[in-house]
């Protein structure tokens, strides 16, 4: 296996973040390991299941999502990357525009193929 570039990291956070958008839940099943935690900004912690089931149900839309900064930090065959976007949408009918900061474990698997293993998203006040 290859060692880990900031250009593959980027491009994946790039088709996650395209993904987000369209609720393209086949390409998010590709983007997120199956084994995936993921902390809300509301503090609730989700399954793969659960976020790719808010997609395919419309609990969750997002209609814009635009990144103002990124920090990415690579161990190995692992990334941290740190991203504040701008995010408009919905979540369970309550409309969201705000400032949010995700931070995400990106890992790659045997065919070196990155997935999100970890995230967690804040509110930035």
């Amino acid at each position: 296996m290859n060692a880990l570039t900031e250009v593959q990291v980027l491009d994946a956070e790039e088709r996650l973040r395209l993904a987000m958008m369209a609720s393209d839940v086949a390409a998010l099943n590709g983007l997120l390991a199956d084994e995936l935690l993921f902390t809300n900004h509301l503090g609730h912690l989700l399954s793969k299941h659960a976020d790719l089931a808010a997609h395919e149900q419309r609990l969750l839309t997002i209609t814009d999502l635009r990144a103002s900064e990124r920090h990415v930090r690579i161990n190995g065959n692992v990334a941290v990357v740190s991203v504040r976007m701008q995010l408009t949408g919905s979540y369970h009918d309550v409309e969201t525009h705000g400032d949010f900061r995700f931070t995400r474990v990106w890992a790659q698997d045997a065919a070196g193929a990155l997935q999100v293993i970890a995230a967690h998203s804040g509110v930035v006040a």
